[in-house]
């Protein structure tokens, strides 16, 4: 009797163990690109509202770090330039489902800011992108027409401070106030009404 009751019960433990690894597999897939690494660190002075979406009072934002290089596109670019305005900065890979999702929503918030004649800029971090010209291809197909730094290793993202609002996650969006400080930070793809809702309190500031 044990003899005939041991091949019956391997086959189940090795099923358990296939299923295992294949749960582990796909949530491995799933943080590469929609939620990466979620850890919001220690010591930050922000809070996260109930849509994922982190804020900082005025008085204690921290700055920014100056990010600058080569953008898709070939030009250059330095954020710290930027200052005076609010800065927008996305961070997306062409290769990545839900920054598709939401890319139609920055090509017409950028362009409605733009044409209002707000004080917003938009930058986007692309990384993990191989060659310039899967870059250059999803900003063209979806109308994309502020600049991207292009960061392939990810080594921009890797200048923001640790402990606060860092952009660890594909796509994530970080909004920096008018000081060139990090005022808000989400990890996850936002519709227009969000995005909006990340920028409109920063314009209001005085």
């Amino acid at each position: 009797m044990r003899t005939g009751r041991a091949p019956r019960r391997r086959p189940a433990r090795g099923r358990a163990l296939l299923l295992t690894a294949v749960a582990a597999a796909g949530a491995l897939t799933l943080t590469a690109c929609e939620d990466g690494a979620k850890s919001s660190g220690s010591g930050g002075n922000y809070v996260t509202g109930p849509s994922g979406i982190s804020t900082v009072a005025k008085g204690e934002r921290v700055d920014a770090p100056k990010l600058d290089g080569e953008t898709v596109d070939g030009k250059t670019l330095d954020t710290t330039e930027l200052k005076g305005k609010i800065v927008v900065l996305n961070v997306w890979g062409s290769w990545c489902p839900p920054c598709r999702a939401e890319a139609p929503s920055f090509a017409k918030v950028s362009q409605e800011l733009a044409d209002a004649g707000k004080p917003v800029a938009f930058v986007g971090i692309n990384t993990r992108d191989t060659s310039k010209q899967n870059a250059a291809a999803f900003e063209a197909d979806f109308k994309i027409t502020y600049p991207s730094l292009y960061d392939p290793s990810g080594k921009l993202l890797l200048r923001f401070p640790a402990g606060n609002l860092n952009p660890n996650a594909i796509p994530s969006t970080i909004v920096l106030d008018k000081e060139g400080k990090i005022a808000a930070r989400t990890l996850a793809p936002l519709g227009e009404q969000q995005l909006r809702s990340m920028i409109d309190p920063l314009l209001a500031e005085q």
